[in-house]
């Protein structure tokens, strides 16, 4: 083993350690300053304060790389692990770890063939999620009353769906202008799909019942910003139905998958979104002839079904002919019917009146008032011989009783002997007046059902003195006959005798 000479030990200068490290940083960026990397992304870090670390390596090496938070959010295509990609940028060195790093400024994929590899891994993992499912999508609309386009607005692209849609069935439409490629695209078209959906009903810019993102044909690159995730994700997050006509018919988009409809050209969107005029007023002038002659054919075929059951019912007069005759037969019978009701009626009114006479009621009242008049003669004295019975009953009493108990007690039974005589009272003339009330009522009833009121109405009674006469057999042999009216008797051989006021006999006859 060499040993040292002291005294080149001695000439040697002396480092601190971050003077070497930064003479190690000065030599590492003044020679790669400017560098370009082709390397497979290995790990890739995304931590909160939003700078972007990963690694460069080969099938030998690994060099790590940063990516300022600037920088990142400005890439047009996110880096991801497995991808072979281009990265531009410059070398440093970080002193606190004694390791060099690349400070990525641009990073692209290297080639169609790593572009494709990560387009079918995000496939796979938006498939995986179920945004292809063919259950999501949702019908079009049949005929929108506003289509909202999301395109740019100085392409031939917009000029064809508007030409198209005045074509088939002219429709408001209302465009989005975005940028249709490079790295504004994806931002600008996620954008776009959430702003027309939080347009509001009713509001000041009418929210569109259809979406339409579309461009031209292009390469890979060119149609790049349709396979981002965050237009991918939108396109499924619309509430509004959506079609996507990007690029041309052999052209496929991840935004083609998640869309509700996709169409071969922008054109073919405008052709799916509304129908044509004319067919569809052709299609309603044939409807509109078949209802007619399906409508006439109808009144037709129930016209002659009516002829045929109108020639199976019987005759109008027929129907009614049954119910005719009974009427009739009613017609007939009912005079005899009523007169047979109202003899009924009489004979019963004539029994009802004879329990009604008068004098049969005034004997009743006396009856009762001499009965009362009785009870009221026996009352004072029974009320004297008790009162008395009462005071011998005290008299005995009265040694061991108080006087003024006694006179108390006397003072009680006086009021309640006076009580007693007033309640008498009332309740005698109560039931006198009820009494005659009632005989009021039925002398007014005696005279509306007596025989005189049918005299008032036009009938007569036959008399052979102060007998009445029912049958024409006793009146021609009767000795003295006449005729009794409202205002008088009319003797057939004498002069009319004036009307009795005296009550009618018990036996009245037979009305005539």
């Amino acid at each position: 083993m060499d040993l040292i000479d002291d005294g080149q030990a001695g000439n040697a200068p002396e480092f601190t350690v971050s003077e070497l490290s930064g003479a190690v940083k000065r030599v590492v960026e003044g020679e790669f300053s400017f560098v370009r990397v082709r390397g497979e992304v290995g790990r890739v870090s995304r931590p909160r304060s939003g700078h972007l670390y990963l690694d460069l390596k080969d099938d030998r090496s690994v060099i790590a790389g940063v990516i300022w938070k600037g920088r990142a959010q400005a890439l047009a295509t996110q880096p991801e692990e497995g991808m072979e990609v281009v990265a531009t940028g410059r070398l440093t060195t970080f002193p606190g770890q004694s390791k060099y790093q690349i400070v990525i400024e641009e990073i692209a994929p290297a080639g169609v063939g790593a572009l494709m590899a990560m387009l079918e891994k995000r496939k796979a993992m938006l498939a995986a999620e179920g945004l292809f499912e063919q259950s999501r999508k949702r019908p079009l609309p049949y005929l929108p009353e506003v289509i909202g386009v999301v395109t740019s607005p100085s392409g031939a692209v917009i000029r064809d769906i508007l030409h198209r849609l005045r074509d088939r069935f002219p429709r408001k439409v209302l465009v989005w202008p975005v940028a249709v490629q490079g790295q504004a695209c994806a931002p600008d078209v996620t954008r776009a799909i959430h702003g027309f959906n939080a347009l509001s009903e009713g509001g000041a810019l009418p929210r569109p019942d259809l979406l339409i993102v579309a461009r031209g044909g292009g390469s890979l690159e060119d149609l790049w910003g349709f396979n981002e995730e965050s237009v991918v994700r939108a396109a499924a997050e619309s509430d509004i139905p959506l079609i996507s006509a990007v690029g041309h018919e052999t052209d496929t988009t991840l935004i083609d998958f998640v869309s509700d409809r996709r169409a071969p050209t922008p054109t073919a969107a405008a052709e799916l979104a509304v129908p044509v005029r004319l067919e569809l007023l052709t299609w309603i002038g044939e409807q509109e002839t078949r209802l007619s002659r399906a409508v006439t054919a109808a009144i037709t075929q129930r016209r002659q079904r009516l002829r045929d059951l109108t020639r199976a019912l019987p005759r109008s007069d027929a129907l009614t002919q049954s119910a005719r005759q009974r009427l009739d037969l009613w017609e007939t019978r009912l005079p005899d019917a009523l007169r047979r009701t109202a003899q009924v009626r009489r004979i019963r009114l004539g029994e009802v009146a004879g329990s009604l006479r008068p004098g049969l009621l005034r004997r009743g009242i006396e009856s009762d008032r001499q009965r009362l008049i009785d009870r009221d003669r026996r009352l004072t004295p029974a009320l004297s011989r008790r009162i008395a019975m009462d005071r011998e009953r005290l008299a005995r009493r009265s040694d061991g009783l108080k006087v003024h108990e006694i006179l108390k007690d006397l003072n009680r039974l006086q009021m309640k002997l006076l009580e007693l005589e007033r309640r008498l009272s009332e309740g005698s003339a109560r039931v006198i007046a009820d009494r005659s009330a009632r005989l009021e009522a039925l002398v007014r009833l005696h005279e509306t059902l007596g025989y005189r009121a049918t005299l008032e109405r036009g009938y007569a009674v036959v008399r052979d003195g102060d007998a009445v006469l029912t049958r024409k057999a006793q009146a021609e042999t009767a000795q003295h006959l006449e005729i009794e009216f409202a205002d008088g008797r009319l003797p057939l051989n004498g002069k009319p005798k004036k009307a009795s006021r005296k009550p009618p006999p018990p036996e009245q006859g037979t009305l005539l």
